[in-house]
């Protein structure tokens, strides 16, 4: 099958994605709104079955270069003949595709363009006109399944399915030197890896630590990452002097963050909306348990006993006491990172979750066939 990948950028999920797709015989044309580096097509090492381009269209310039990719898409479809455009985020890769006009088109959503995006407003309006153009919606949990449906999305035409994550790569079994080096043997060690940004609750990560090591001496905390709300995220651990006692490495790749969920003993998320984040999904396969913020997709994979706990979400104090009571039943927490790890074995495989994709491929072209039909 011949796809056309219309993308925002070069994400390694992008490369997961486009991998599998070269992995499984298909040849993929790559379009880019925002950047596509010139190492994408090294990274894919398949010259023969992959090209791309970006558009250079970051930020303001999306909005003023947005008629002319519509114009250079319905030149690439004819060029190129796709047997799909798979085109996501929503406002973003997708909506060129739904103003272009082209069939069968595969909406992917990546979480945040419908549950954050389209929560009012132009968002909104736009997250709806590019779903009711889609022949096909990928996305990655039951929420944003819900809320496609709401926005016009044919529930019929959703193919759910978590990205997943590669167990083999993601796996408890490696220990990790990292809290040797850094004199943590033995403490119990916290975990954030999210974007420093609002909707992703870093800061309140950051307060809730405070809160916590203000009532025991031995918690630690690992905070990967960086972002706009860098300055809030660290002025409640210089407020309380504790940044001796928090390790900030800033972004890392991800080929090394296995070592860093293998040198916590739990991970933290705060965010305020999410789909499935591949993150956590990430941390369980590692024999991670998981504290995480009280919103409907988080609950579809922690169930706030056996695999981890919940906390309220937007509240700190309440996830204080969850790092408080993580020093507490220290014992308990191997267990219930090997039940995090069965779960992401049993629903977090990408290896067996990517057939969907193909799935939702075929559901496009039964959908455009039909409407062909129909005029």
């Amino acid at each position: 099958m011949k796809i056309l990948y219309l993308t925002r950028g070069w994400t390694v999920h992008d490369r997961r994605f486009v991998g599998s797709l070269l992995g499984a015989g298909h040849s993929v044309a790559l379009r880019a709104v925002e950047h596509l580096p010139a190492s994408a097509m090294k990274d894919l090492a398949a010259p023969d079955r992959v090209s791309g381009a970006g558009w250079e269209a970051a930020g303001a310039m999306f909005w003023v270069r947005l008629p002319w990719m519509v114009r250079d898409l319905r030149r690439l479809v004819r060029d190129v003949q796709p047997d799909v455009i798979h085109a996501g985020p929503i406002q973003r890769g997708a909506l060129v595709a739904a103003l272009a006009d082209v069939h069968p088109m595969v909406s992917m959503s990546w979480g945040s363009d419908v549950l954050w995006e389209a929560r009012r407003g132009w968002g909104e309006w736009l997250a709806s006109f590019v779903l009711r153009h889609s022949d096909a919606l990928i996305c990655d949990c039951e929420t944003v399944r819900q809320r496609s449906v709401g926005l016009g999305m044919d529930p019929s035409r959703i193919v759910v399915f978590p990205w997943g994550v590669d167990l083999k790569a993601f796996s408890p079994k490696v220990p990790s030197r990292i809290r040797r080096v850094l004199g943590w043997e033995t403490a119990v060690v916290l975990m954030s890896a999210r974007p420093w940004e609002s909707m992703y609750g870093t800061r309140l990560v950051a307060e809730a630590f405070a809160l916590a090591a203000a009532r025991e001496p031995g918690l630690r905390l690992l905070m990967l990452g960086n972002g706009s709300d860098r300055q809030r995220v660290r002025k409640p651990l210089e407020t309380g002097r504790l940044t001796s006692r928090a390790h900030f490495p800033g972004p890392v790749d991800h080929e090394a963050l296995p070592t860093y969920f293998r040198a916590a003993d739990l991970y933290v998320s705060a965010s305020r909306v999410d789909g499935t984040s591949v993150t956590l999904l990430e941390a369980m396969a590692s024999g991670l348990p998981a504290a995480v913020s009280d919103i409907p997709s988080n609950r579809e994979w922690i169930d706030g006993t056996t695999n981890g706990w919940v906390f309220r979400d937007g509240d700190a104090r309440s996830l204080g006491d969850l790092m408080v009571r993580a020093v507490s039943e220290r014992r308990r927490l191997p267990a219930m990172g090997r039940a995090a790890r069965h779960v992401a074995e049993a629903r977090a495989d990408w290896s067996k979750n990517f057939p969907r994709l193909e799935k939702a491929y075929r559901t496009a072209q039964a959908h455009t066939r039909r409407s062909s039909d129909a005029t």
